[in-house]
């Protein structure tokens, strides 16, 4: 579910954006300093990297993990189409915010 804090910028993208978190999120990544992309990047595939570790952990050898996020992600479309809005804001402003320093 999407913070409160958040909850306003998704009540109509084009509005709030001129465009949504995804288009927003590639249009600062191609204007931005690549190695600062590149970098973010990383962080971002690190994270996903550590979090099936730890789904994989959990589970019996030979399981299919792939099969039960693509069961995930039908049985929660809507939620999980939130929180991709909310990690496209949050990878976005992590570039942004590296663009000053």
């Amino acid at each position: 579910m999407i913070e409160n804090k958040y909850a306003a910028l998704f009540e109509d993208e084009d509005d709030v954006f001129t465009g949504t978190p995804q288009s927003k999120y590639w249009d600062i990544a191609k204007i931005a300093n690549e190695e600062i992309v590149s970098d973010e990047f990383d962080k971002i595939l690190e994270k996903y990297a550590v979090m099936e570790m730890m789904l994989s952990e959990q589970r019996e050898e030979g399981h299919d993990l792939l099969r039960e996020i693509a069961g995930y992600r039908f049985e929660n479309q809507s939620a999980v189409e939130q929180k991709k809005k909310g990690l496209y804001l949050e990878f976005t402003g992590d570039i942004v915010c590296r663009l000053d320093s």
